[in-house]
Parts: structure tokens; sequence; C-alpha cells
């Protein structure tokens, strides 16, 4: 099963238009209403039924609409389906929700859900080597942060840690009974956040850089689907959405897919903004683009900022393996209250309830 550099998820509409449609063979190919599947003409669709033909045909073609995000479906695969798709096709529990049109619709995050598992089984990627870099000032969640980063699949990972204003005998513990090689830098507290975060990368020796956030929640396959991001893109820069918060004084979780102004917020696009969270960069365009600038608040900002003006291509994937924590105001360097977040929700949860990506258990 191949796939070409143009069978991506660029422009995947989270919320369609128009129901169903058949794909089925026709012969010589796959085809959708007797015509070859062109995706743009897709995109308004909720998906694609498959028909299976009476013998075995080749798959590239079902390949690169997965690779473009379509999401696929079929009652039964034949036994000359591999099984791995076989049951990502058959498993039918995305369409259990009705639709109904609104950025609000839980069939629609199902269907996003289904999409990217899709994603990843059409654009497997190697083992890159990643330097996970956070700076920290709460010692108490670092043993979390470290958890999180040990469950990341599909990447070689290691661990730089910037300690802001923390003696390391203060996560010593965590730091010991982590699985993954970690190093770690103490700076004062005085030391602007961004420079904490430049001395924590100058340890790094991946090959590529991902900035995590300690008190956030990140997926099992957060730094998989980023490089994959990366590379069927063909970016410099990738991030995800910040699209799901969870209001902790609130025990609220809350889903934004547009900003206070209306405007959309898609994913799947190059733009100049992603989640500060969720920065990846290669350790050539990081260098390229000066680094984390070395000021107290706005890093992540004025990182892509520096990215952008050093000609580095910035994507924006999917948030569905993100949380962002947001308590008070005041606790964090990205200064919004509760109520803003509250007003800019399409979807708002009793709890803890990310996606189902988040394999949050």
């Amino acid at each position: 099963m191949s796939v070409t550099p143009g069978d991506t998820p660029c422009g995947f509409t989270r919320t369609p238009e128009k129901g169903p449609a058949r794909l089925h063979w026709a012969g010589g190919g796959w085809a959708v209403e007797g015509r070859p599947p062109d995706v743009p003409e897709l995109r308004p669709l909720r998906g694609l039924e498959i028909d299976w033909p009476g013998e075995p045909v080749p798959l590239d073609g079902l390949t690169a609409l997965a690779a473009a995000g379509v999401p696929l479906t079929a009652e039964h695969a034949p036994a000359w389906v591999p099984a791995e798709l076989g049951a990502l096709l058959t498993d039918r529990g995305w369409l259990e929700h009705a639709p109904d049109g609104t950025a609000r619709c839980l069939a629609d995050l199902r269907r996003e859900e289904h999409s990217v598992r899709l994603r990843r089984l059409a654009h497997p990627v190697g083992e890159p080597r990643v330097s996970i870099v956070m700076s920290t000032k709460r010692p108490g969640l670092v043993g979390a942060a470290l958890a999180q980063m040990e469950r990341q699949r599909g990447v070689t990972a290691e661990v730089v840690l910037g300690l802001h204003g923390v003696a390391y005998e203060e996560v010593r513990e965590a730091v010991e009974g982590c699985a993954l090689p970690v190093r770690w830098v103490e700076a004062a507290g005085s030391v602007p956040f961004g420079e904490v975060l430049n001395r924590a990368a100058a340890l790094a020796e991946g090959d590529y850089l991902a900035k995590w956030d300690d008190d956030d929640w990140y997926g099992p396959m957060h730094l998989s689907d980023l490089f994959m991001a990366m590379t069927y893109a063909q970016a410099d820069v990738v991030g995800t959405t910040a699209e799901f918060f969870y209001l902790e004084p609130l025990k609220t979780t809350i889903r934004r897919t547009t900003f206070a102004s209306g405007a959309k917020y898609p994913s799947e696009v190059y733009s100049e903004h992603v989640a500060g969270g969720t920065i990846m960069a290669s350790a050539a365009t990081f260098r390229e683009a000066g680094g984390f600038p070395a000021v107290p608040r706005a890093v992540d900002l004025e990182f892509l900022k520096a990215a952008h003006r050093a000609g580095a291509r910035i994507y924006r994937t999917h948030g569905l393996g993100y949380v962002l924590r947001r308590g008070l105001s005041g606790a964090h360097t990205w200064q919004l209250p509760l109520a803003h977040f509250l007003k800019v929700a399409a979807g708002q949860w009793h709890g803890f309830r990310p996606s189902l990506l988040m394999e949050a258990g």
C-alpha cells in the first residue's frame, strides 16, 4: 500500500455538510458514483461506505483516501484486507452519534477521531529522536509530566528539564523513577522563562525539539502525530490547535473551535499560530529561529514570529491529543479569565472529558 506526498489531510472539514457516499470498485480502480475519488470534492461528505468486490483488488486507493483523512467505513472486511486496516474500517462506533450540523456535535468529534486513526495507519513514521523540552517552577507536577512523556509511542524520546527556581533535590525522586533519559539545568527564579527553556534546549541531543508544559495533558501519540504532520505537510514547525481545555476550578472540560470573535479555528492548515505547549521543530529550524526568546512571557508567540521571519513553514494539526489545564488566570503566563473560555466553548462537559485519542482511561 503506497501513499503519495499529495495524500494529506490538509483542508479536513470538521463539520461536513452532506451525508455519506459509497466507494466501490469500478474495474480499474476505486470510484465514488462512478468517478475516481477527488479529495476536495469529498471534503463535504461525512465519509465513504465501502462496497467490497468479490475478489482481491489493490488497496492503494483506499490508503490514499485514509492518508487524506477521508473517513472510511465498512460493515465487514474480506480476509484479503490487512487485519489492522480491516479492524479500523469495521469499527463503526463513530457512526453511533447522529450529526446535527453544529460545532457542538459529538458526532463530528468521533468522526475526526476516526479520521486521525486512519491517517496514522496510512502515514507510518519511523522512530524520530525527539528531545522534550520542559521548564517548570512546580516540582509537584514533574512526576506526572514525566509519566506522560513515558507513554509516548512511535518516537525515541529524551527529556531536558529547565528547573526554574527549583533545586534538583526537589524532583530527584521523579527523575530517577523515569524510564526515559533525563538531563536538567537549574536556573534562578529571576531568569526569564525563555532563557530557562534555551538553557535546557542546549542539552538536547534529538533531531527534533518538542516543547512541553508541565500542567497540561498529552495523549500517548502526541509526539508521533506531530512528526507525522511535519512529514506530510513538509513543514518546519508544527503544533496543534488549542482546542480542549480543562477548567480546574469549575471541574469542566470545554472544546473550542472558534475564537471569541466567531472566527473559525481549523486544524490541518498552514498557520502562524499553534498551541504553545505543542510546538515541535527540527533542531536545525530551532537554531535558525534563534531559539526561544529570552523573555518572561509570550515565549511561544515570539518564537513562532521569529520562525516565520526566518522563512519556516508552520503547520497546525489536530488538537485531539492535547488538553490545556486552566486554573485562575494569575497561575498562567497566558492570562485570560475562565469566563473567556466558557464564552468560546463549542462543547462543554462536567469533569475531565477529553477526546478518546487521549486514551485517558
